[in-house]
């Protein structure tokens, strides 16, 4: 990688990681503030099941449940995220193994969502 590409991906991948990182934190706060509104302690009792149809509707309707779940999702997704940007950074700048490698770790993180969805 030249020096200017790779410190772009670094930068894109530091700006990734503080954006989500900042919004996973405002979002799970925002649920523990909406559910004092509630009048529950937050996190008093075992956390509904995820249903991530439902948590449209519980966003809009800002129920806390909705707000905890997107925040621990993106909290989830950001080293896919990671990864995947590094794996784009890696490909612009003709780097054959690192491509391959964070394509292959990709791969192994698909792998385990498919194989935890299917057993449950």
């Amino acid at each position: 990688m030249t020096e200017t590409r790779a410190d772009a991906t670094i930068d894109r991948i530091a700006r990734l990681l503080s954006a989500g990182t900042l919004s996973s934190v405002l979002v799970v706060a925002a649920a523990s503030l909406l559910s004092l509104a509630a009048g529950r302690a937050p996190f008093e009792t075992a956390a509904p099941p995820v249903e991530l149809g439902r948590m449209v509707s519980d966003l809009l309707a800002l129920r806390p449940e909705g707000f905890l779940w997107l925040g621990l999702l993106l909290i989830l997704a950001l080293p896919s995220a990671r990864v995947t940007l590094a794996l784009a950074g890696y490909a612009r700048a003709g780097d054959r193994y690192a491509t391959a490698v964070a394509a292959s770790v990709l791969a192994v993180l698909a792998l385990s969502v498919a194989v935890a969805l299917t057993l449950g």
